[in-house]
């Protein structure tokens, strides 16, 4: 029973970081907020126009039937980055989603700025 008490606070904790960070940041036409999800099997990543609450570009590892790990999340960061190239927005914010730059999510972060796109 503990296990899963644990679990439902590190997810209320991660919830709680991501509603604070989302206080302070946000995507407009000119710099689109890029947010990332995660789960044990799959890696998912959307850059978002908040004023209108558009998702201009999205993709997810899912789709692309690769499971979640740091080299795989930078194929998915290519991928990524060829979306962002195609509609031509160069720079995004980045939006860890409560997450900590560690592991899969900085990987993929750093795939990004490899391949061109400003975070």
């Amino acid at each position: 029973m503990s296990r899963i008490k644990d679990l439902a606070k590190k997810n209320s904790l991660r919830l709680r970081r991501k509603r604070r960070v989302r206080g302070k940041i946000s995507g407009n036409a000119d710099v689109l907020r890029l947010s990332v999800f995660k789960s044990n099997k799959y890696f998912y990543a959307q850059a978002i126009n908040d004023v209108t609450g558009q998702t201009l570009a999205s993709v997810d590892s899912r789709a692309m039937k690769i499971s979640v790990n740091k080299a795989n999340v930078v194929k998915v960061a290519e991928q990524m980055a060829s979306n962002l190239k195609a509609k031509s927005i160069e720079s995004v914010v980045f939006d860890k989603n409560g997450y900590l730059y560690h592991g899969v999510v900085a990987a993929f972060a750093d795939a990004l700025r490899d391949n061109g796109i400003k975070l």
